[in-house]
């Protein structure tokens, strides 16, 4: 699959639900309105869509939420894909979650043949995690991510760097995940919602943690916009996701589909396509196939972001503000 601009679509994040056990304040607010769950697509109409993307040239599909785990039957949709690995057309399939359901489904997912997980932690206090995630546990968290390291899954953490929230603890953030043998990944947070007052550019991060550490370039590359860096003291890998400050608009190579079927070339942009009417109105998938086709070839050719230069703030270029919250789309 490829888009006008010559850029080559190969990977596919899947929103299997916008509900979650969390209120992260930077992704939902409290009192959020979900998804009706007759507007939501069966989990047989998820495969099936991941199918048909499967066919057209995606090697790489993440599952993400909300939170997915509280999606019910949400390891049938895990079984159903795993299928699709290796002969099949599948490189990977990859889970991002909040790590509060993990520690039930851990061993079950590296039989199936998930081979790493991404579990979000945004603070190791466990009263500021109680604050930023409204009524979040972080004893439950690290017990999850525990449970997945001991049956065998990679892990990386994610962490969405909060400018006078988190910022003051990157560094023990740092020195946990590599003490414990984890990746971590620092990502600035997008301006959707009201969630851009606590921008913070991925250079300061890597400003402040180059004081205290060892950092040299790394050519890895994950299965997302990630860059890395290598930490010589805790010999971890430490990636960083700047969609504000260094867009990688020009190779990027997802698209995002939310649990109703909507289809969202661009996460920074609202158009987007329903693929259920086509979905529904046949059996056969080329309805469904012109539709991705026509929805890929309109993938925009970057988002409407920029940080201003003086406020240091995430702005829109001629754009009006996005009310979506992160929740719809998944990160």
């Amino acid at each position: 699959m490829f888009d006008q601009f010559g850029r080559r679509v190969t990977s596919l994040r899947l929103s299997v639900t916008d509900r979650c056990d969390l209120r992260c304040f930077y992704c939902m607010t409290e009192s959020v309105t979900f998804t009706s769950r007759r507007e939501l697509c069966s989990l047989e109409e998820l495969d099936r869509l991941c199918g048909v993307f499967i066919q057209l040239g995606v090697c790489k599909i993440r599952l993400t939420g909300g939170e997915p785990f509280v999606r019910k039957g949400f390891m049938k949709l895990v079984r159903l894909l795993s299928r699709h690995l290796g002969k099949g057309g599948l490189d990977e399939l990859t889970i991002t979650t909040n790590g509060i359901r993990l520690s039930q489904h851990a061993v079950e997912l590296l039989e199936i043949g998930v081979r790493r997980v991404n579990v979000s932690v945004d603070s190791l206090r466990p009263d500021r995690f109680l604050a930023i995630t409204r009524h979040g546990r972080l004893a439950r968290v690290l017990d999850g991510i525990t449970a997945a390291a001991s049956a065998g899954l990679r892990i990386r953490i994610n962490t969405v760097v909060l400018a006078g929230i988190n910022e003051d603890e990157l560094i023990e953030l740092v020195l946990w995940s590599g003490d414990h043998g984890y990746d971590i990944c620092f990502i600035e947070v997008m301006p959707l919602g009201s969630s851009g007052r606590y921008y913070m550019p991925i250079s300061q991060v890597q400003t402040q943690l180059a004081q205290r550490l060892t950092l040299t370039a790394s050519d890895y590359r994950s299965s997302g916009p990630a860059h890395y860096v290598h930490c010589a003291e805790t010999g971890q890998r430490i990636g960083f996701i700047a969609p504000i400050s260094r867009a990688f608009c020009e190779s990027c190579d997802r698209i995002r589909l939310t649990c109703a079927g909507t289809l969202f070339p661009c996460l920074g942009q609202e158009q987007s396509v329903d693929l259920r009417p086509p979905m529904r109105r046949s059996k056969t998938n080329t309805l469904l196939v012109t539709a991705i086709a026509e929805a890929l070839w309109h993938k925009p050719r970057g988002h409407s972001f920029s940080s201003d230069p003086v406020s240091n703030q995430p702005v829109l270029t001629n754009q009006p503000v996005l009310t979506r919250r992160m929740s719809v789309t998944g990160g």
